[in-house]
């Protein structure tokens, strides 16, 4: 999985690890478009927090991953971007691994200060990303994601990449790292 704030070049990264592993991304901010383009019963539930900039409540996102994760695609492996995002969503993950016979190699947190993040949203320009929202997002990845790493760390599966840097040295930083500490790379 990979994990950062807002602006932290997750989806980025994450899309280039993906076409290196060759492996599926699952994206939970592509799931919830998806499902809110698509006005499913669970889309129209979370559409109003994701308007917000708030979490979706865990219990739909539970759902969202679970039916992901049971596509035949990621059976030889994925890559997890923007979620877990709590210390409940992770302990959940871990048993929904348990369940489907799967595991997580690494937790990939892109540590990115809050400046570099605040003025990489503002420069993508899209319409949801005003000033106080990109904050509200940054305090809710603080309060919420951040004490996940620890639970990570704990558990000897957590990298962390300086994500101040520019894209293409985040993805070599990233690929030295998978390569000194796993043999599956």
């Amino acid at each position: 999985m990979i994990l950062g704030g807002p602006g932290a070049g997750k989806s980025t990264q994450a899309r280039s690890l993906c076409d290196r592993l060759q492996i599926p991304l699952v994206s939970m901010g592509g799931i919830l478009k998806r499902a809110i383009a698509e006005q499913t019963e669970l889309g129209r539930q979370c559409q109003t927090y994701v308007e917000r900039g708030e979490f979706v409540p865990d219990p739909i996102l539970i759902t969202f991953i679970r039916d992901r994760l049971l596509q035949s695609d990621t059976t030889t492996g994925w890559l997890l971007e923007g979620y877990p995002r709590t210390a409940f969503q992770a302990e959940e993950l871990d048993f929904l691994l348990d369940e489907l016979h799967q595991h997580l190699n690494w937790a990939i947190f892109l540590d990115t200060s809050e400046s570099v993040m605040i003025e990489r949203r503002l420069a993508m320009g899209e319409s949801e990303d005003l000033p106080d929202l990109i904050k509200r997002r940054i305090e809710l990845f603080q309060t919420r994601t951040v004490p996940i790493l620890d639970y990570y760390d704990k558990r000897q599966r957590l990298l962390t990449i300086d994500g101040n840097q520019a894209q293409d040295q985040v993805l070599a930083q990233l690929q030295t790292q998978l390569m000194a500490n796993s043999s599956e790379i």
